[in-house]
Order: C-alpha cells, then structure tokens, then sequence
C-alpha cells in the first residue's frame, strides 16, 4: 500500500469514528440530566477531540496540511491529554453506573482527578525535555523513554473501574445489574487490543474505530437504562421489575428468602383533585424518596420499582416478617417526616402488604397475594378514618 492510499484510509476511518460519536453526542442532548449521563457527555466531547487532534496530527505528517513543529507538538499534546480526559470521565460514568460508594464523595471524585493533572503538567514538560514524544532534527516525530508512561497514567482509570464492575458480577448483591456491569466490565477489552496492536504497529488506525464502536455499545446500553426507569421517581420500572424476580429465580439461593411488598398511596385521587396534577407528581415523588430511604436502613438488598400509577412495589432479599413490619412503619414515618418537611397541604399516606415469594412461583401470583394483604391494610385505613370522622 503507498503512503498516499494508507494515509486516505487512516482519514477515512478517523472521519468515519467522528462522525459516529458526534451522532451519539447530539442524540445524547437532553437525554438525561442524571449526574452520571453528564460524565458520559463529557468523555464523548473528550473523545472527539482526541479522534481530531490525531486527525489532524496525521494530515500534516503526511503532507496534506501544512505542518510546523510546534503545530503537531500541540496536537500530539491535545491528543495525549484528550486521552487521559476520556479515560477519567469514564472511570466516573462507570462508578455512578455500578452507584459505587465513591461517587456520593464530590471531593473524591475531584481528588481522582489528580493523574489528569499529572499528564498536563508532563505534558507541559515534555515540549522542552520530549519524555513522551518529541521531533528529531529531520522533521520525524519520534517516541520519547517515558512514552508508554502516558498510557499507564491514563488507562489506570479504566482498569480500576472495569475491574470493579467484573467482580461486581459475582455479587448476589448486585443481581439486578448484572447485564449492565457485564457490559461495564467487558468495555474496554477491544480497545485495550487494539491499543496494544496500534502501539506496536503505529501505522495501523484500530484505536478510533475500536473506541467509537465501543462507545456506541456503551450509548445502547444508556437508552436501555433510561427506558429502563420511571422517569418521574427514577425509580425502576415495571420492566426492570420483571427483570429483577427473573434473574432472582435463575440464581435462587435456598438460604435466602425473598419478599415482595405492594405499597399504593392513599386518596391520591384527592390530592390529585383537590390540588392538581402537579402536586400529585410531587406526592409520588416523596413516596419514591420514603422507600429508598426506608429500604437503606434495613441493610438489605432491595429492589424498588414504581408499579403503576401510584403504585410501587419492592423486592427485599434476606428478610423475615419481624423485617418487613419493621420495614412498613419505617416508610410511614419516613413518608410523613418527608411530607410536613415540605410543608405539603395535605397528608401523605400508604397501604402496604407483603408476602413471602416461594422458588418458581409466578411474579403474578406473588402479586395477587402481596396485593390482598394491602386491600386489608387499605380497608383499615378507611375504617380508622370513618372513626375519626365520627369521634369529631
């Protein structure tokens, strides 16, 4: 092949990769303001300027741009820096995604960033002492004896976190993410050859397109998150519902028992009527936020889902019926702590019931028997509201 022909095919499949990401870029607008989905923007733009910079970086090595010194330094930099950019801001997207400890620290993430630092000060270094890289008297960029430096500072965060998300498949605790830390963990396993292939042999451009696929797998699995939750709780969905009991019963432990509980609030009609829909969405809002606190504190893992409606349901593993009482008068007192703090002008209650799921036992038929146990706590509820209305 001439150097002609291979340097148009370079540009072809570095175009090609471009392309590819702004699309996702673009498609990723307003998609999502989750904390975590503004990391996965923010290593796409890292990574256009990476496929550009080496674009550029290329055109002018090869003769289709005019080129300085000082001018392919610059991109090579971009293109180093770029680098460890996207390396970081995936390392963060991945930890929201596997809801790591980490992340819920804003100034631990910011102390992670400390090796993008580094490689910025290296590389301001480098364009007098050329470490990394530098260009000989004839023109020839060249690596520098640190070179490979650049790669371990920068794709250290990819490894810690994939390496993360593949013990966490393991994790009987984490079974409901068990699709999403599988594709997590298997992430960077194509770029990673294919870095190591374009290390050894340079003239050969796998890494962007390797990269830009990868990223789109990364993209599909995104929209299968968001369609995967209720948009207004942000809590799962019916279907990550179903998911999670299916994926309980394929790695059933005899050892563990697992309980469902329906939880529907009550008179939300009323609040719907009386006060309008949008404080009723902010109703439903604070039973989310009741259950994700209430299940927290019973050190289980759980599974929370809006149902339907104003329904919700909640899958709680290892527990015992002294559990879930315990469980259901948590939710109350969370609920109503949570209602008078936002000082809301009507009260905000549930009917709960619960029930223990049995190995192969139908999710509707667990259902139907969760459900009659709160029909009964429901018609307490009414009765004990007549009765006050009597005793006033």
């Amino acid at each position: 092949m001439d150097l002609s022909t291979y340097a148009l095919m370079y540009l072809e499949l570095n175009v090609v990769s471009v392309l590819l990401v702004c699309v996702i870029r673009h498609k990723s607008n307003g998609l999502s303001q989750m904390v975590a989905q503004r990391n996965f923007v923010m290593a796409i733009d890292a990574q256009v300027a990476f496929f550009t910079s080496d674009t550029l970086a290329m055109l002018m090595y090869y003769g289709f741009l005019p080129s300085s010194t000082y001018m392919v330094i610059f991109l090579k930099s971009v293109y180093f820096f770029s680098t460890a950019l996207m390396c970081y801001f995936w390392f963060v997207y991945f930890e929201y995604m596997q809801e790591s400890d980490f992340v819920k620290s804003r100034t631990r993430v910011r102390v992670a960033s400390i090796l993008v630092w580094v490689m910025a000060i290296m590389l301001l270094i480098n364009v007098k002492v050329g470490m990394f890289f530098y260009i000989d008297e004839d023109g020839i960029y060249t690596r520098g004896p640190w070179f490979i430096l650049q790669y371990i500072l920068s794709y250290a965060y990819v490894f810690f976190t994939c390496t993360r998300a593949f013990i966490g498949i393991f994790d009987k605790r984490k079974i409901a993410k068990r699709k999403l830390l599988i594709e997590l963990a298997i992430f960077p396993v194509v770029p990673a050859i294919a870095g190591i292939i374009q290390f050894v042999k340079p003239e050969l451009p796998l890494a962007c397109v390797s990269l830009s696929l990868a990223t789109l797998i990364l993209y599909l699995n995104w929209i299968d998150q968001v369609i995967s939750l209720d948009p207004l709780t942000k809590l799962n969905n019916r279907k990550r519902f179903v998911y999670f009991y299916e994926q309980w019963q394929m790695t059933h432990d005899e050892k563990e028992d697992l309980y469902l509980m329906m939880i529907d609030a009550n008179k939300f009609k009323s609040i719907n009527d009386t006060y309008g829909h949008a404080a009723g969405d902010m109703a439903l809002v604070r039973i989310a936020e009741a259950l994700n606190r209430s299940c927290r504190f019973t050190n289980k893992r759980s599974h929370i889902a809006r149902y339907g409606g104003d329904e919700f349901a909640v899958f709680i593993c290892g527990a015992d019926p002294e559990l879930m009482d315990s469980l259901k008068e948590k939710i109350s007192e969370s609920l109503k702590e949570l209602n008078d703090a936002d000082k809301a002008p009507y009260e905000l209650s549930v009917s709960m019931g619960y029930t223990k799921v049995t190995y192969r036992q139908p999710l509707k038929n667990a259902i139907e028997m969760a459900d009659k146990n709160l029909y009964e706590d429901k018609e307490r509820f009414h009765a004990n509201e007549q009765k006050s209305a009597l005793d006033s």
